[in-house]
């Protein structure tokens, strides 16, 4: 059975998103070990999972660009939840039907590791059903103060601390497994 990873970037109080929050994001840009970081995750990857608006930003971007990460990026397959999309490119392909359910099949049909980039009501809907096994929190030094919450709406779920990585600008990924 496949893993499924979830890595997020998030304020230092849980926030995804909102207007404080991408002003405040793009005073603390991503550095060369939050590259590297990812790099180290996607290696073990077989596989994306996005959400449409996420794959719709990737696929606008990662396919002009280049170096490792890029090239990783873009060899990946990607499995797209969405219930509008009708075509894809850059690999994709989309999941039919329910998206948690078509999640759940595609980590019982291999082995490896998926990476699931983007957040919101789908990241709740896997949590919920069971089907993260880790979740890669890339916290910046920020408050946002308001906008939306990664957990929101999501019951007491243990888990357990299975990495700290600091990675400059006063930025961590903490690395939990949600099932202890």
């Amino acid at each position: 059975m496949r893993k499924l990873i979830e890595f997020d970037h998030l304020s230092i109080d849980g926030r995804y998103a909102g207007d404080s929050w991408w002003a405040a994001q793009l005073q603390v840009a991503p550095n060369a070990n939050h590259f590297d970081y990812q790099l180290r995750l996607l290696e073990q990857a077989t596989g994306l999972v996005l959400g449409r608006v996420t794959y719709d930003t990737f696929a606008g971007s990662w396919p002009a660009m280049s170096g490792d990460l890029a090239d990783t990026l873009n060899a990946l397959p990607k499995y797209v939840a969405s219930t509008t999309l009708t075509e894809t490119s850059w690999n994709a392909e989309v999941l039919e039907g329910d998206a948690v359910e078509a999640v759940a099949r595609l980590k019982e049909s291999g082995d490896g590791t998926l990476v699931k980039y983007g957040n919101g009501s789908f990241s709740r809907a896997l949590m919920e059903a069971g089907l993260l096994d880790e979740l890669h929190l890339s916290i910046s030094p920020f408050v946002a103060g308001s906008g939306d919450s990664l957990l929101a709406g999501i019951t007491a779920s243990p888990m357990t601390l299975t990495g700290v990585t600091e990675i400059g600008n006063g930025a961590v990924v903490l690395a939990y497994s949600l099932h202890p």
